[in-house]
């Protein structure tokens, strides 16, 4: 399977200054995530965020509809797999971004509830996101963390 991949870009932000390079992800033994490990390997839609001198890669699983997260030190890696940071949600794709505004941090996504689960017809929604002292960032249960998976 393809990995995600990183490139520094130029100072007028238009092109890259540097070939890209893949991005590994290590498992809790450091071993790379296999693509047979649908729970938590890369399959699209990553992002990258930076907080308190950490590197925080976050992606969507595909058919497991859950967004994860690694961490590093470097942007180019290698990751460390830490969890899930967004649990499924109504709709086939689990797109996100991240960004911080006026001290907080926030989830970007989209699910389908709105349209009664057409996933072509989404609607953005946002959460805060809580980085812990330990670097580890809690999972977002959209509809509840009782809530059965819509998939």
């Amino acid at each position: 399977a393809l990995g995600p991949r990183v490139a520094r870009l130029h100072a007028h932000m238009t092109e890259l200054a540097e070939p890209s390079r893949e991005v590994v992800i290590l498992d809790e033994h450091g071993a790379p995530l296999r693509a047979d490990d649908h729970a938590r390997r890369f399959f699209e839609g990553p992002w990258v965020h930076q907080h308190a001198g950490r590197y925080y890669l976050s992606y969507s699983t595909g058919d497991t509809h859950q967004i994860c997260y690694a961490t590093s030190d470097s942007p180019y890696g290698p990751f460390n797999y830490q969890g899930v940071l967004l649990a499924p949600v109504v709709g086939w794709t689990t797109h996100h971004s991240i960004c911080l505004f006026q001290e907080q941090w926030y989830l970007f996504y989209h699910d389908s509830v709105l349209s009664g689960g057409q996933t072509h017809l989404r609607s953005i929604k946002m959460a805060p996101l809580e980085h812990a002292a330990d670097g580890t960032i809690a999972t977002i249960y959209p509809y509840g963390e009782d809530a059965v998976s819509p998939w």
